[in-house]
């Protein structure tokens, strides 16, 4: 039932990478496919743990103007999160799957202006703007469209990045379960706050190469659900820790990276209580993760 909008939203993602790495001519690029993996994650009202592989592919490049951010993530649950028309079986293989794109693009005022806006710790400014698209095959069928825009401060730091923003957000997504869970199927959340901190720092523990990487996004109320309820802000951390393994085993610097993650995700996707005052199941996730990346 969800195969269209898969396969629809996985050809969108193919041309969207093909045109951030061409769109501009880059002065630097960086592509990697990645794989991680938990069995403590977590969605909202089930009470359940759910094991998750998730592959992904990052497009990250830089051109006079600007940058490009581009990753699509493919997520396989078990069947603890079950596809439509399927129950929760933990011996069963079968579960959801869930494509997620997100892109962002960031244009330096600098740059733009031909001005010096450096201040403080800050060596420069952005404007970002970018879209989320996502679709799982659940029956609840969400359908995430969310257009993002906003300054961005550039944090000087010795190697790496990290970025502020302030975004304005807009979303739009879908509910399939029907009345009563879900009066409206279809809901324009209200405009919302993204305050989004990215960051990206290589370092060197002895002779062993490391990055700290990840982002941390708080999300401002949106508005009422389908249901008609109060949506509550949500926090988002993904941080992991890697390290060069292609660089130490075979002198190949920025190919095969390895190391451990962590998710934390309170009040999920906006998530908190039922039309009835009870708290929901499965809105705060919490879950180590195994990572890897191949850069090519």
């Amino acid at each position: 039932m969800q195969k269209q909008p898969l396969r629809l939203l996985a050809a969108t993602c193919l041309g969207l990478s093909v045109s951030a790495g061409t769109a501009h001519a880059a002065n630097w690029s960086d592509n990697f496919v990645g794989y991680r993996y938990s069995p403590s994650y977590t969605e909202p009202t089930n009470p359940e743990t759910i094991t998750k592989n998730i592959l992904s592919f990052t497009h990250a490049s830089g051109y006079d103007y600007g940058q490009n951010f581009l990753n699509i993530d493919i997520l396989q649950s078990s069947s603890n999160d079950p596809t439509n028309g399927g129950s929760r079986n933990e011996s069963s293989t079968g579960g959801a799957t869930e494509a997620y794109l997100t892109y962002r693009h960031q244009l330096l005022l600098d740059k733009v202006f031909d001005r010096d806006l450096a201040f403080g710790p800050v060596k420069d400014v952005a404007l970002t703007a970018g879209f989320d698209l996502s679709t799982k095959s659940t029956a609840f069928a969400p359908r995430k469209r969310l257009l993002v825009l906003g300054p961005t401060l550039k944090f000087d730091v010795p190697k790496g990045f990290v970025d502020l923003s302030l975004l304005w957000g807009k979303e739009w997504n879908h509910c399939g379960l029907g009345a009563p869970a879900c009066p409206e199927a279809n809901v324009a959340f209200d405009p919302q706050w993204i305050v989004s901190l990215a960051w990206g720092l290589p370092f060197q523990a002895g002779r062993v190469p490391l990055k700290f990487q990840g982002f941390a996004n708080y999300n401002s109320k949106k508005g009422r659900d389908y249901a008609d309820v109060a949506t509550e802000p949500e926090i988002l951390v993904r941080a992991s820790l890697m390290a060069d393994v292609g660089q130490m085993m075979f002198d190949k610097k920025n190919t095969l990276w390895v190391g451990v993650g962590y998710e934390y995700w309170h009040n999920k996707f906006g998530n908190r209580y039922f039309g009835n005052g009870a708290k929901k199941d499965g809105i705060l996730t919490t879950a180590p993760t195994l990572q890897v990346e191949y850069h090519f």
